[in-house]
């Protein structure tokens, strides 16, 4: 069992969630956090964990080699689970410059370190070792709309700066398996969500502009398919390939479910409509607003899951309402992480800056 796991960029997102999900689940296992804290990263993800005791947070950044071999040394890591990335696709048209160092280079930086330590020094000896990368479905592209979903074999052919860093450093990993035998395995998740989201994806920026009364933006014409997975599922997975995949392979994870964004953003205002209605009476879907669509923005997202249950028995145990449902409590019982977000991060300058020059359009 990989039982000593370098966890990176677990300050995030879906890095927090799958802490959370392994001191839960498996309390023999010792976690190392590493984490620069940049914006999307925050400590306050990691408050009242189950268990401190295998716990440890290091704040520092994968592109520093000498600190992530001082580590795996150190702690004789056997297992790398690399969630660190920059992973906004609106934030890498903007600004594509951080992407390329942190998923590209942080990437190879990353496998360099593993490399020099597990492989060229043997320092574990003959024990089993692992790098597991996260990616996207993003690398493959877009789908029509009779199009089959996206697998394993799939062409690569991304569209967005973020999802053109993430194929790359899929192409790494891939690499340095082929190249110097590094054990290593990949995994291609559709869309997450679910508690501790950052406020500017989709889900939890339109939970919260609802409940601030502000309007719901909608690119395009709101038809946008993806395939979304709530976020425990997601992590999950992960812990099935790392303990389970053979070496060299990819997966696809995907929650089954391939819902229009408009769909979504209805859902979770019927949802608010019960749960905390609006104190003037209006529904929250009269805040919604048609905005101009992002540039190359991708039509359709869908995977297949077909290897990654029949070869390891996974597959979601969420449907969309379930999940969708969980989600919505979970940010209406969070005053104090929503406002101390607000506070430490630059989220609401993100979204002004995202969205105030984006015309609003007639549907």
């Amino acid at each position: 069992m990989f039982n000593r796991i370098l966890v990176t960029g677990g300050a995030g997102f879906i890095g927090s969630n799958f802490i959370r999900y392994i001191l839960e689940n498996y309390p023999e296992i010792d976690i190392v956090n590493l984490d620069l804290l940049t914006y999307a990263g925050s400590l306050e993800n990691l408050k009242d964990l189950p268990s401190q005791d295998n716990y440890h947070f290091i704040q520092g950044d994968i592109l520093d080699q000498e600190l992530i071999q001082k580590i795996l040394r150190e702690r004789e890591i056997n297992g790398i689970v690399h969630f660190a990335a920059e992973s906004h696709v609106d934030r890498s048209i903007l600004g594509p410059d951080a992407f390329m160092q942190t998923n590209i280079l942080g990437t190879f930086s990353l496998l360099e370190s593993a490399k020099k330590v597990w492989l060229d020094e043997k320092k574990l000896g003959d024990d089993d070792v692992r790098f597991h990368h996260i990616s996207t479905d993003e690398v493959y592209g877009t789908l029509a709309p009779d199009d089959p979903a996206f697998e394993e074999n799939t062409p690569y052919a991304p569209n967005s700066p973020y999802a053109a860093s993430k194929a790359s450093s899929d192409h790494l990993v891939r690499s340095y398996t082929h190249t110097y035998g590094l054990p290593t395995t990949l995994t291609n998740c559709t869309n997450n969500y679910g508690p501790y989201q950052f406020p500017e994806k989709l889900i939890p920026l339109i939970i919260l502009n609802a409940l601030d009364g502000k309007d719901l933006p909608i690119y395009g014409d709101g038809q946008q398919i993806r395939d979304w997975l709530y976020v425990e599922d997601h992590c999950e997975a992960i812990w099935q390939v790392l303990q389970n995949g053979e070496m060299g392979e990819s997966y696809c994870i995907g929650g089954n479910n391939q819902p229009a964004n408009l769909e979504i953003i209805d859902t979770i205002c019927e949802i608010l409509d019960e749960l905390k209605p609006n104190p003037e009476g209006k529904p929250y879907a009269s805040q919604k607003t048609f905005v101009t669509d992002r540039p190359g923005h991708d039509r359709r997202y869908a995977m297949k899951i077909d290897k990654i249950k029949s070869e390891l028995g996974w597959e979601p145990k969420h449907n969309l309402k379930d999940g969708l449902l969980k989600t919505l409590h979970w940010y209406l019982a969070q005053e104090d992480w929503i406002d101390a977000i607000h506070k430490e991060k630059d989220y609401q300058s993100w979204v002004d800056k995202n969205y105030s020059k984006r015309k609003e359009t007639e549907k």
